[in-house]
């Protein structure tokens, strides 16, 4: 499944969707994640009003299962839901690679029934889920 993190680092969720810099895009399973690419923004992404400037974003994210971000603004976040994508805000910087250790592990376990339902959409099958494990912070 491909995840999504808005980044200023490309090491931590520690960006506001929409200034993100970059937004490095991960697939992960059960067996563990690898890097699929980070798409670079720029640096001259300022709060201005602009929704237009999410459309490049949206594009990114648009067949990944989960946003991770700092921040999201209402209207993006409105966007992001439209396209089936689950935004996930974290309360403070996080590593990237700490994120996707835990949701390999919740891969292996039981993913909860969002998340679930998103697999099986996905791989077109069902799933013996084990375990209580939850989803990573945010």
């Amino acid at each position: 499944m491909k995840i999504a993190f808005a980044t200023q680092d490309k090491v931590h969720v520690d960006a506001h969707f929409g200034w993100a810099k970059g937004i490095a895009v991960y697939d992960v399973t059960t067996e563990g994640h690898s890097l699929l690419q980070i798409f670079d923004f720029g640096d001259k992404l300022m709060q201005d009003g602009d929704d237009e400037k999410l459309a490049p974003k949206l594009e990114v994210i648009r067949d990944c299962a989960i946003l991770y971000v700092a921040a999201i603004g209402g209207t993006a976040a409105a966007r992001v839901v439209a396209l089936k994508v689950h935004p996930v805000k974290v309360p403070q910087p996080l590593p990237i690679e700490e994120i996707l250790i835990k949701l390999s592990r919740v891969l292996k376990g039981t993913p909860p029934p969002w998340l679930r339902k998103k697999l099986t959409r996905e791989r077109g099958t069902s799933y013996d889920f084990a375990g209580d494990d939850e989803l990573p912070p945010g």
